[in-house]
């Protein structure tokens, strides 16, 4: 349903059905039976209810002159509403339509659409519980409340009052990942006693508890919380209610989230604040802990990893003021999180970090050691993923020389993510990639380096499936999982569930409910740059590759829009702007997704007979003939690059 720029009536059905004016003012809406026919065409939600459905739904035994009365009813609800209406001018709110009424309303304009969108929110934890805790003021009581007993509202109250179970949840959810578990505690100990049937109620708890440093307190609440689903419900927790008691009993090191992020966080402020003076010395020390902590983190996923993000940067703003170079590469360098996905989650604070290793890079004193330059320049690499940058690749090359020469697999593992990350420079580079990914599972099986022996095993999945080896592809992946159960590695099955739907995509097995699945594992992964606009391109490129058109409605495409949107206008047969926005179509950023965004060049240069860019396309698709457009990415896949450039030649010889 879209949204009325005219209406400046909102309406409120979380509690006792209301309605306000644009300046706030309550809306008179006479007596029960005007307002239960304008919270049944709420429910509705724009769809026309007849007549004879109103009359049943507002009498048990309908009067002679029901149809009369529900007449007069809604033409005193158009009076309520529109009071500057002209005579006689038809309403644009509560509109006649064939055999009834519908409500005309925005999606702002109701507040339980309102909560729903609220609710559905992807936003950063921060952001999210701003938006939840508002959200859930919204509230005035139960949803409908005056209409609690009629059979045409109980499905829609009983929805919203699970929705809004959820949105507490979810609230609870954000303060513990912000580090606010203490201020959780007393909300979540009132929700879970009068709602002691949901599981989710206990274990969040349960886990703020555990957060505040009350493990027997936590213990005590999943002890409690399993007795009662037992006695009152006959049923054994479920499988999150067991893990949780597990990790509590022995003190797991992930389940201490965002509050060991809230103490890093303070820490650096600390340290910020205490740059000169008698304060420095303690300074440096604790800055370098508080990196090895964020690292730490950061592997966590979800929170941690966002937390990690935000509070690195101002480590090393922290360190540069201590005004001491080797302090500040070392705090930059230290962070050697292997990162596996080529389109930076804030590129803004990419940029600064790279700035800042090229001034380190630069403030070194010609005796600094070899080591401490290796790892300023693989963090330029991996910071400048994506970028095509021709330093980035050097950097790349130097500190591989450099830990090669050395004989530091740490730091080999950390220089080779750098060279994997510019890996890219044109199409067709899957085996180069492959060999990458070969060393860094060689070499931390060896040296028992877990973090790198995953990123290794998710590089060979990629890689393998860019060349069409799924048997290989489908070996690292399971290889990866195992990986990932034995070291508590989450981040690790939102790339594995992905890349099962493309293979079935792949095998023409059928894909969508798996994308739907992957799609559900992007929640709370705390990875933008990996998932923003990723659902639209998934389904993009499964049309693509059925012979169907581009999808044409709403839909975010983040960063794949200029790619996407000369297909989409030619799906909606505007030809025409679909030309101009293929002429106004960038090169494709040197990542993962480089060949299938030029495939989907290369699809609409073809439909719209633009000679010049199927030139191009041709020319960048073709050293990747032998690979499967997208499949690089462990995501997607348009199939075999040779297709497209078969269309291209066939195109160009006509």
């Amino acid at each position: 349903m879209s949204s009325v720029a005219w209406v400046d009536v909102l309406f409120g059905v979380l509690g006792p059905v209301a309605a306000w004016d644009g300046d706030g003012r309550a809306v008179a809406l006479k007596g029960p039976r005007h307002r239960a026919v304008l919270a049944r065409l709420i429910v509705a939600r724009g769809r026309v209810v007849p007549v004879s459905r109103l009359v049943d739904d507002l009498w048990v035994a309908p009067p002679p002159d029901a149809v009369g009365a529900v007449r007069t009813f809604v033409a005193a609800l158009r009076r309520a509403l529109e009071p500057d209406r002209p005579p006689r001018a038809p309403s644009r709110t509560l509109v006649t339509e064939g055999p009834g009424y519908a409500l005309r309303a925005g999606d702002d304009d109701v507040d339980a659409w309102r909560f729903e969108r609220a609710v559905a929110t992807d936003r950063p934890s921060g952001e999210a519980f701003g938006i939840l805790d508002e959200a859930l003021g919204w509230w005035r009581g139960p949803a409908y409340a005056d209409f609690a007993d009629e059979s045409w509202a109980r499905a829609e109250r009983a929805r919203l009052t699970e929705l809004r179970l959820h949105a507490v949840e979810r609230r609870a959810e954000a303060m513990l990942a912000v580090g606010r578990a203490a201020e959780a505690v007393p909300d979540l100990d009132a929700h879970a006693a009068e709602h002691p049937w949901r599981e989710d109620a206990w274990r969040l708890l349960a886990l703020a508890l555990y957060r505040t440093g009350r493990q027997a307190d936590a213990l005590t609440v999943l002890r409690r919380a399993r007795g009662l689903l037992v006695e009152q419900l006959g049923i054994d927790p479920g499988p999150a209610l067991r893990k949780l008691e597990e990790d509590v009993l022995r003190q797991a090191d992930h389940l201490q989230g965002q509050d060991a992020a809230a103490r890093v966080w303070a820490d650096t402020a600390a340290v910020y604040d205490r740059t000169v003076g008698s304060g420095a010395s303690g300074a440096r020390a604790r800055l370098e802990s508080t990196v090895g902590i964020l690292r730490d983190l950061a592997v966590t996923g979800g929170g941690g990893l966002e937390a990690a993000r935000e509070r690195r940067l101002a480590a090393v703003a922290a360190a540069e003021e201590l005004g001491d170079a080797e302090l500040t590469a070392r705090v930059i360098g230290a962070y050697d999180v292997p990162a596996v996905w080529t389109r930076s989650d804030d590129p803004r604070q990419a940029a600064e970090l790279v700035a800042a290793a090229e001034r380190t890079l630069a403030a070194l004193p010609s005796g600094g050691t070899d080591a401490t330059r290796a790892r300023l320049l693989a963090t330029v690499a991996l910071e400048s993923r994506g970028t095509g940058s021709r330093r980035a690749r050097e950097a790349a090359r130097e500190a591989e020389r450099i830990a090669r020469r050395l004989d530091d697999p740490v730091l080999l593992a950390f220089a080779l993510n750098g060279v994997w990350m510019q890996a890219f420079e044109r199409a067709g580079l899957a085996a180069r990639r492959d060999e990458i990914g070969a060393e860094l599972v060689a070499l931390s099986e060896r040296h028992e380096l877990a973090n790198h022996q995953v990123l290794g095993h998710l590089i060979r999945m990629q890689a393998r499936s860019a060349l069409g080896d799924f048997g290989a592809a489908d070996g690292h992946a399971a290889a990866v999982e195992r990986l990932a159960e034995r070291h508590e590695r989450p981040l690790v099955g939102v790339f594995t569930a992905w890349y099962r739907a493309l293979r079935l995509a792949a095998s023409g097995d059928g894909a969508e409910a798996a994308y739907r699945a992957a799609v559900d594992r992007l929640d709370g992964s705390g990875m933008p740059g990996f998932q923003d606009g990723l659902p639209s391109l998934a389904l993009l490129c499964r049309c693509v590759r059925e012979g169907r058109p581009a999808p044409t409605g709403p839909a975010d495409w983040g960063p794949y829009e200029p790619w996407a949107r000369p297909l989409v206008l030619l799906a909606r047969g505007d030809r025409d702007a679909a030309a101009e926005a293929l002429r106004e179509t960038p090169e494709p950023p040197a990542d993962l997704l480089l060949e299938a965004l030029w495939a989907l060049t290369a699809r609409a240069a073809v439909k719209l007979d633009d000679r010049a860019t199927m030139r191009r396309a041709h020319e960048r698709l073709r050293p990747a003939a032998g690979e499967l457009a997208g499949a690089g990415s462990g995501l997607v896949t348009l199939g075999p690059v040779s297709h497209f450039l078969d269309e291209l030649n066939a195109a160009l010889s006509r």
